[in-house]
């Protein structure tokens, strides 16, 4: 089957890549090193010739409200439009645990590419899941300074790769509209997760300063709500299989 990846070079899509392939189907990229640019849309009719299905992984570094909104309406726009001339039969769109409870910018986009996904002609599911094991570093490698603050709230932290062996499962079966949402094994609490790779040496060591922030994330907001596929890898094994040889250099 054929399968294009939007943001197939990327940290989730490149395992989306290789875990379609492992199943025997034939993933194309959808990326401007292989001439699509989603922003515009130029590329994709050609791209999406024959393609049974989508899976959106692509993504903007930003906590700008009117950038990521831009991006995910943007590019959520050509892809489905896209996807309806070429035919595709279903759209498999990653988003994230708790984007509807918890006001933050980046969110925002999210939500907006959810609305358009769900308003388009081509049948879809959405894969809802939680922060990937590499959050609490992503918010330690954003503060310069000489201390770190984290948000006191709790998540339950999953690995990427097991988010893309879900989305590559989703891809070749019928869509299902909104998927259940997809959790790590277990809750972890930020601050600590912070603290402990400080201390395997994935982070500068510098003091934590836990706070309580606004918008729903403190009071569990990031956490799934319901039953749903639990992944197996924990925070501490992924600790442990990580080389932060580069970052302690």
């Amino acid at each position: 089957m054929k399968i294009a990846v939007a943001g197939g070079t990327g940290l989730t899509g490149r395992l989306v890549v290789e875990a379609l392939r492992a199943r025997g189907h034939a993933p194309v990229v959808l990326s401007r090193g292989q001439g699509v640019d989603l922003m515009t849309g130029s590329g994709l009719e050609a791209a999406l010739a024959g393609a049974e299905a989508v899976v959106d992984v692509s993504n903007v570094t930003t906590m700008n409200k009117s950038v990521a909104v831009n991006f995910f309406e943007t590019a959520g726009t050509h892809l489905v439009g896209a996807g309806e001339m070429a035919g595709v039969r279903h759209f498999v769109t990653l988003s994230i645990v708790g984007v509807d409870r918890v006001r933050n910018p980046y969110y925002a986009g999210k939500l907006r590419q959810e609305e358009i996904v769900r308003g388009g002609a081509v049948p879809w599911t959405i894969l809802r899941a939680t922060q990937f094991h590499d959050f609490a570093g992503q918010l330690l490698g954003g503060m310069p300074g000489p201390v770190a603050i984290v948000p006191k709230g709790r998540v339950q932290p999953v690995a990427v790769r097991e988010v893309a062996e879900a989305l590559a499962d989703l891809a070749v079966q019928a869509p299902q509209g909104m998927a259940p949402e997809l959790a790590g094994p277990r809750e972890e609490s930020l601050v600590d997760m912070a603290r402990r790779l400080i201390t395997a040496g994935g982070a500068r060591r510098r003091p934590i300063v836990p706070v309580h922030l606004p918008g729903g994330m403190n009071s569990g907001g990031l956490l799934p709500t319901g039953p749903g596929p639990r992944g197996t890898v924990t925070f501490d094994e992924w600790l442990k299989e990580q080389d932060f040889s580069a970052t302690r250099a």
